[in-house]
């Protein structure tokens, strides 16, 4: 069963790893839906404890509010029995919180509050957008603090005071004294999700902050290894994480690290080297270059498990 209430929703994220799907497009860059749903009954058959549609990963920042519907409603209809399915809100307030409806009509088992685009805003105004999204849906709210919505201890505990439905702080900073600041004044109230890029890199030291899981891109192409990887976080056993760090994590940030932007074509290139195709990314994304996908490919092939 699927969680219904936010506070289950909660309780259920924490259980496990989260999976954050690519999107595939075909030859002309349109969402191809047959794809796209291969690859989450695929993803589903791990055992992940959510699945987070058109998030950062998914290229949700080049989907319009069309497609991003009509993708999560796909998500929804071909793995919404099995694991929950998360929606993702993106721009500015009115979009998101059109988007935010949108979700909960589509069956969606609850909400990503991305930040919003381009502009800065003070933690007042931060604490606005954030609990006009909250109050436009009943589902479960988890914000992303991340580049221009960065927020405080403070804010986020004014944000969960105001919003019983807001359930989670995703961390895309890695401020060590601000986590460990906003875990002492929030606590349990919320759950945290780690979602710096390559989430693994950060896994271990933020559990010691109360971050008890996160989102793996590497879940999409190498969905064994990534398990592995989260079971050894969560049993803090670090010679087995740092043992896979320099096996495989290090040497694949190497890669990513060549080019800005990377960060999403390495996924869909990873799935393409184990053999599922992620196809190409939407501008003002760039693809891999063939060297990079060469490269990856070798490293791909030393840790993965044969099909």
């Amino acid at each position: 069963m699927t969680p219904t209430q936010p506070e289950e929703l909660a309780a259920r994220l924490t259980t496990g790893l989260l999976s954050f799907p690519v999107t595939h497009f075909d030859d002309r860059l349109s969402f191809d839906e047959p794809r796209y749903r291969e690859h989450l009954g695929w993803q589903a058959g791990f055992g992940v404890a959510g699945l987070f549609a058109a998030g950062g990963t998914g290229e949700g920042f080049s989907l319009t509010s069309d497609e991003i519907d009509t993708v999560v409603r796909a998500a929804v209809g071909e793995v919404g029995a099995l694991v929950p399915v998360v929606a993702p809100a993106t721009g500015g307030t009115a979009q998101a919180s059109a988007q935010a409806a949108a979700a909960q009509r589509a069956g969606a088992a609850g909400l990503l509050l991305l930040p919003p685009y381009l502009t800065e805003a003070s933690q007042a105004g931060l604490l606005a957008h954030v609990t006009a999204v909250c109050r436009a849906t009943d589902l479960g709210v988890i914000v992303y603090s991340r580049a221009n919505a960065v927020l405080d201890d403070v804010t986020v505990a004014e944000l969960a005071d105001r919003n019983p439905n807001l359930i989670g702080l995703k961390d895309g900073v890695g401020d060590i004294e601000r986590m460990t600041r906003t875990y002492a004044r929030v606590g349990d109230r919320l759950i945290y999700i780690g979602g710096l890029p390559t989430a693994e890199t950060f896994a271990l030291p933020l559990l010691q902050l109360g971050v008890s899981t996160y989102s793996s891109a590497l879940y999409n192409f190498l969905p064994e290894f990534a398990l592995r990887f989260f079971a050894a976080v969560r049993a803090q056993d670090r010679v087995t994480v740092y043992r896979l760090l320099n096996e495989f994590v290090i040497p694949y940030l190497d890669i990513r690290d060549r080019s800005r932007g990377y960060a999403v074509s390495i996924i869909k290139a990873g799935l393409t080297a184990a053999g599922r195709d992620g196809g190409r990314v939407r501008p003002p994304l760039t693809d891999l270059t063939p060297e990079d996908r060469a490269d990856l490919a070798a490293l791909i092939g030393k840790v993965r498990v044969p099909a």
